[in-house]
């Protein structure tokens, strides 16, 4: 398995976890939403920036 696939698994599995401890707080489905997208966002930029750095 390639890192790219790895860390893309761990990802999903650290949003899913992050989502359930939200909801769990009675947060927003909205806000929940909008904070995997922050999070998934700052994931993508630094995975481009790793890349283009050829890490």
């Amino acid at each position: 398995m390639t890192p790219d696939v790895l860390s893309i698994i761990v990802l999903v599995g650290w949003l899913i976890l992050a989502v359930a401890g939200f909801r769990s707080y009675r947060v927003s489905g909205r806000k929940v939403l909008l904070y995997v997208l922050i999070w998934a966002s700052i994931f993508v930029v630094v995975a481009i920036v790793f890349r283009t750095m050829g890490a």
